[in-house]
């Protein structure tokens, strides 16, 4: 019991790992394995280990039109599945039992996902009927399936679940359909778990009986199968519906031998179980390695992400740092601030006159500093604006070329372009402000104190500002040597005040804060990709955890095989 315990709580982990996995990136590889295997983990694996006492599961499947609930009706000697020429005519599951197994399947126990009803009245869809018939042997069940190949898909999917939650098959198919594709499939998936199987193959002529016998048990021994039993029906007239008692009577027989005595299903309950628990976890590898593509997939698209704001913000920070701010209008508006020849001969007169002039000048005018601040203002919201613009542009490019990418993007709602400005101006503004309260700090110091109110608060900020913008590295012609006098006489003037290492410090602290400010832009204004990559649920480490969890489960397999279950 102790080794059972362990296989089932290792196989209720890898269940918890499975679902975990996501397969957003067409074409979704593994998803499909990943949705049967957890549900034969719910219907069968986990309920079987915990019990296996319980009644066998046997599953009446097939091809459209073999006569799988003729025979289901005529092994009882009465109409209890529904037959019809009009296909399909199974279209909701028919769970058969003994009175006295009940109890086993009016609860969860296996297939929880598939509703119980009692009686066909008010059964729902999806739903699967009960019913029990003392006809039936104590210790076996049998399920009466949707065709594997209906033409309705919701049947063929029902048809695989519920074959995937079987002790035992039996499998039905005719003279005229025993060749085809798809059953051979499903057959094929059998052998590879080891399931007991058993063979139907009805409506045989007679007077080619044992032709079509052997060209099928020739078929069955190249799928692996040539052990299992063959049970071949003539086709003959039926009545009221049913087959001939002597016709079904060699199944008859074989499935209460089965169901005899508890040693004997526990036998056919085991081989099945230990090869549904191997396939399993053959599968699970398969998810695994699938489920961390997904995970590559899923980086990538948000590789894209990272990679447009860090290059946006690399342009800001590029933007800060070689003039291109210092252009244009800012670049006039402090030729009117200061007087760009009258500054260089003052530059060679030395720093007192400076001091005198524009501390004179920001006395006297204070306006166009106020104007010198608000155009800086203007121009960094413009740069912030049409980098987040570019940002943009970059991720849908190549969104759109990537797997997973153009549906993601159906679902993205970006702040509108006013949002955009409203925000950018914020930061431009929080930033300025925390510069001129870097000024004042740096002032506090009594011998700077005086200093600092000669020339003024605010005309030292834009000072300071104009400093950071004022490298000639993207301007060119006339604004050279312009742009050059700036960084000279801001750089001169701010030492005179504060000292070499003080404005060193400030124009590092001041570029610095710009450039995270704009970082944190973008990350607000991007936030709606991150967040649809984020929204995918891609754990990083999701194949490594299935992987061990099979691990666990092939560990805990071997020891309740040694323990002989």
């Amino acid at each position: 019991m102790i080794g059972r315990m362990d296989l089932a709580g290792s196989l209720a982990r890898l269940r918890e790992q499975l679902a975990g996995a996501v397969f957003p990136i067409p074409p979704h590889a593994g998803q499909s394995d990943r949705d049967r295997l957890v549900n034969q983990l719910d219907d069968y694996l986990i309920p079987r280990v915990e019990s296996l006492e319980a009644p066998l599961i046997g599953v009446v499947g097939g091809s459209t039109g073999a006569g799988k609930s003729t025979v289901v009706n005529s092994l009882l000697g009465r109409q209890v599945s529904a037959s019809s020429a009009i296909r399909p005519t199974t279209r909701r599951p028919l769970l058969i039992h003994h009175p006295d197994d009940a109890s086993w399947f009016d609860g969860d126990r296996i297939l929880p996902g598939l509703a119980r009803v009692r009686g066909r009245e008010g059964a729902a869809p999806g739903g699967i009927e009960l019913l029990a018939v003392p006809e039936l042997p104590v210790g076996l069940a049998l399920i009466d399936a949707p065709d594997v190949d209906s033409v309705v898909d919701a049947n063929r999917a029902l048809a695989d679940q519920l074959l995937q939650a079987a002790d035992l098959w039996l499998f039905a198919t005719t003279a005229a359909r025993y060749a085809d594709a798809v059953p051979w499939d499903f057959l094929s998936r059998a052998h590879a778990r080891n399931a007991v199987v058993a063979l139907i193959l009805n409506r045989v002529p007679a007077d080619v009986r044992d032709e079509v016998d052997v060209d099928f048990r020739s078929k069955l021994a190249e799928a692996g199968l040539g052990e299992s039993p063959v049970f071949t029906i003539e086709e003959r007239p039926l009545r009221d519906g049913l087959l001939p008692p002597d016709a079904v009577a060699p199944i008859s027989e074989w499935l209460h031998g089965l169901a005899a005595d508890a040693s004997s299903r526990a036998a056919v309950a085991k081989q099945t179980l230990s090869g549904a628990v191997d396939a399993a976890l053959v599968t699970s590898r398969t998810v695994a390695t699938h489920a961390a593509t997904q995970v590559d997939g899923v980086d990538h698209l948000a590789d894209f992400v990272t990679a447009a704001r860090s290059t946006t913000v690399g342009r800001v920070k590029e933007a800060c740092a070689d003039g291109t701010l210092l252009r244009g209008e800012v670049l006039a508006r402090w030729q009117e601030f200061v007087g760009t020849g009258d500054f260089l001969r003052s530059v060679e007169a030395g720093v007192g006159r400076i001091r005198d002039r524009v501390g004179a000048f920001f006395r006297g005018k204070p306006t166009p500093a106020r104007e010198l601040e608000e155009v800086i203002e203007e121009g960094l919201q413009s740069l912030l604006v049409s980098e987040a613009f570019s940002a943009r542009t970059q991720i849908d490019r190549n969104w759109r070329a990537a797997p997973g990418g153009p549906e993601l993007l159906t679902h993205i709602v970006l702040p509108s372009d006013a949002e955009l400005r409203e925000e950018a101006s914020q930061r431009v503004v929080r930033w300025q402000a925390d510069l001129l309260a870097m000024i004042r700090d740096e002032g506090a110091d009594r011998r700077l104190t005086a200093r600092v109110l000669s020339f003024g608060v605010n005309g030292l900020a834009v000072t300071l500002m104009v400093l950071i913008f004022a490298s000639t590295g993207g301007i060119t012609g006339g604004e050279v040597a312009t742009a050059a006098g700036a960084a000279v006489v801001g750089q001169k003037l701010l030492e005179a005040v504060f000292g070499e290492d003080a404005v060193r410090r400030m124009t590092k602290v001041s570029r610095e804060s710009l450039v995270n400010n704009a970082d944190e832009l973008f990350a607000w204004y991007l936030q709606p990709y991150t967040s649809s990559v984020d929204g995918l649920g891609a754990s990083s480490d999701i194949g490594t955890r299935i992987t061990d969890a099979a691990q666990d489960c092939r560990a805990a397999l071997a020891l309740m095989k040694a323990r002989e279950w």
